[in-house]
């Protein structure tokens, strides 16, 4: 394999102008630059990346940490993250801590070894996450981490504009499966959610879960399994997921949706408009997310790192209807 070397003798110039035509520097004249990229070219050179950060401190990578690949919003932010860092001629390094804070803080300590332009990092659920010492651009996603900016969609005006849906659908008797107690965003989204009610004198029954398929469908059953004049006509949930898995117990309970019971969900995964019937739910703009994280990350708008929230939107499909 050819190296800086090789490529400086073929075109019978120094290392260090081979250097200087790499970083793209513009004391390279036109014609000499043109003749190391063909060098360049011809020899299949391919400069080691991590070595030349090493010399400038940092490398052509950013680094991605999320909490579990399986979830789908995570894995599209990460398909995003890469597609955008990928047009930006940046590589990802992909990291997944399964929630576990100690696995967290070992996976970036491994990170900022290799010199990352910046890190994009969703923190573990709990908020267990305290934050660490680096000059490496970092910013948080969706969940708050001590001591750098958050990126993330208003989870609760989000959760409001369900309760709004369901209201103006003439829905009464409703019900919300909530996330984990202990975790902030699905506090964030609970909240939005039940003040959006009482604000309109509403009431809602509240089940605790998890942001899951079983959660959904467990909680789900037992929301739906009594009888018609004591079941809720609408059920919200707090990540697809859930509702998904309410969508199964629904089928399972022989009721149909959303004739006999209307369901919203939150996020908008892909798995959402494809389910039968389709999900209405609340759409986060995962794209719009990435790109902002990016920029953040790697400095590239020259915008100063501060929190940044986008707003969610409604997307009404098959899951709610009139009552």
């Amino acid at each position: 394999m050819a190296n800086i070397k090789d490529v400086a003798a073929k075109a019978n110039v120094s290392v260090g102008t081979v250097s200087r035509v790499l970083a793209k520097n513009e004391t390279v004249g036109k014609e000499l630059r043109e003749l190391v990229e063909a060098t360049i070219r011809e020899l299949n050179f391919r400069p080691n990346g991590v070595a030349r950060g090493l010399r400038r401190s940092r490398t052509d990578m950013i680094g991605l940490v999320i909490p579990d690949i399986t979830n789908p919003f995570f894995a599209e932010l990460a398909k995003h993250v890469e597609a955008i860092a990928s047009r930006a001629g940046l590589s990802v390094l992909l990291s997944i801590t399964n929630d576990d804070p100690k696995i967290e803080r070992a996976q970036i300590d491994s990170l900022l070894k290799s010199y990352p332009t910046g890190l994009i990092v969703v923190p573990t659920q709990y908020g267990a996450s305290k934050g660490w010492s680096s000059d490496v651009a970092t910013v948080a996603v969706d969940r708050r981490c001590a001591g750098f900016p958050l990126i993330s969609v208003n989870h609760y005006r989000g959760a409001g504009l369900a309760a709004v849906h369901l209201m103006s659908l003439g829905h009464e008797r409703i019900a919300y499966i909530a996330g984990s107690v202990d975790a902030p965003v699905a506090g964030e989204r609970r909240a939005g959610f039940l003040n959006t009610l009482a604000s309109a004198g509403a009431r809602c029954e509240v089940v605790e879960g998890h942001f899951d398929y079983a959660s959904g469908e467990t909680l789900g059953r037992l929301l739906l399994d009594r009888p018609a004049h004591e079941r809720p006509t609408a059920i919200a949930t707090a990540s697809d997921q859930q509702a998904i898995g309410l969508l199964r117990a629904a089928s399972d309970l022989e009721l149909k949706v959303p004739d006999d019971v209307s369901i919203i969900g939150f996020d908008d995964i892909p798995l959402a408009n494809l389910v039968t019937p389709r999900l209405t739910t609340i759409s986060q703009p995962v794209e719009q997310i990435a790109a902002r994280a990016v920029a953040a990350a790697t400095g590239s708008d020259g915008v100063p790192l501060q929190d940044e929230f986008f707003e969610a939107t409604l997307v009404v499909r098959g899951s709610t209807k009139q009552l």
